[in-house]
């Protein structure tokens, strides 16, 4: 009888996946019985076979994102577990993952614990995410002395949208807007809103609900 814990993972990045893949075939206990491309596959293949752990990137090139298949997994296969992996570092993704049940979360550029630990502590019943934010690097400061709002405000500026949207957005006025991006660059030393844009889009520092899924969220 194979007592082993049958995983999925599901990554479009062939390095990333071929990682994964690597530690679960040299993890004792476990058997890798599918390696995916896409969030969209791994929802197909559960629909019609067995597995007890889904390793799911949250950000997908191609059809839905992880979130959105980990929510779609968890309907209609709760006994499923999900390990929720992203290379960006965007934190407001764990509350979403813990929202719809997702068991663990980890950050690949930025977690001091290994997957095999988190495969681990998941299969033995643990909810497993990040107690510290991910100290990133952005201009003279990293992003945990950003707040939650400047992160909310900065979030909503990489997807592009002005003063007067991300106003409307937060419910907050122009002037707070403005206000907040002001304090960004006095503490990150950029001097634009272009600036601060494409170095927190470049760093995966945060990521717009436009720029995960394909729709403004």
């Amino acid at each position: 009888m194979n007592n082993k814990t049958r995983v999925v993972i599901a990554d479009d990045q062939n390095i990333s996946r071929g990682f994964f893949e690597m530690y679960v075939r040299a993890a004792v206990g476990y058997e890798l019985v599918a390696g995916l491309r896409t969030a969209g596959e791994a929802v197909e293949f559960l629909d019609e076979n067995e597995a007890d752990l889904l390793i799911l990137d949250v950000m997908m090139q191609e059809g839905i994102d992880g979130i959105t298949a980990a929510q779609m997994i968890k309907e209609r296969h709760p006994k499923v577990k999900i390990i929720l992996t992203t290379s960006a570092s965007e934190t407001s993704w764990e509350e979403k993952a813990r929202k719809i049940g997702v068991e663990s979360f980890w950050y690949k550029e930025y977690d001091e614990h290994g997957i095999q630990e988190i495969m681990d502590r998941t299969m033995n019943g643990e909810r497993v995410y990040p107690g510290d934010q991910p100290k990133v690097p952005f201009g003279k400061i990293t992003r945990a002395d950003l707040t939650d709002r400047e992160l909310e405000v900065l979030r909503e500026l990489t997807g592009s949208l002005t003063n007067e949207e991300i106003a409307e957005k937060l419910n907050i006025s122009v002037n707070t807007v403005k206000r907040h991006l002001q304090n960004i660059m006095e503490k990150t030393g950029f001097v634009s809103r272009l600036e601060l844009a494409m170095n927190a889009k470049s760093l995966g520092l945060v990521v717009s609900d436009l720029d995960r899924t394909g729709r403004d969220d």
